[in-house]
């Protein structure tokens, strides 16, 4: 079942890159503290990695209201023998997860 954000709600951006190219992350959080939604943006619009790039976010939003945590995506993303993301999902869920672990510490 899916579990909804309030309509007003206070979010936060980090910008990272990936294949050489930069893309921001904005994210809000459930009042438990959980990670809820997810908007990723290209630098450059009107591409074919822009619209992945929304569309990942669409797709990691929804898992995340239905109750699927961020290890869970990150692990079940494409990544190399050395562990390193092959695609945009396994970038935005290590970057989510690097910002987690700083604010734990």
């Amino acid at each position: 079942m899916r579990t909804r954000l309030p309509n007003r709600r206070a979010s936060e951006t980090i910008g990272f890159k990936f294949r050489g190219a930069p893309y921001a992350v904005t994210f809000s959080r459930f009042a438990d503290g959980q990670l809820g939604e997810v908007f990723v943006d290209a630098e450059k619009q009107g591409v074919d990695s822009a619209n992945d790039a929304r569309d990942l976010a669409l797709c990691l939003s929804i898992g995340l209201q239905h109750g699927v945590d961020l290890d869970t995506l990150r692990h079940a993303a494409l990544r190399d023998a050395s562990g390193v993301p092959q695609g945009l999902l396994g970038a935005v869920c290590d970057a989510l997860a690097y910002l987690e672990q700083e604010q734990a510490a």
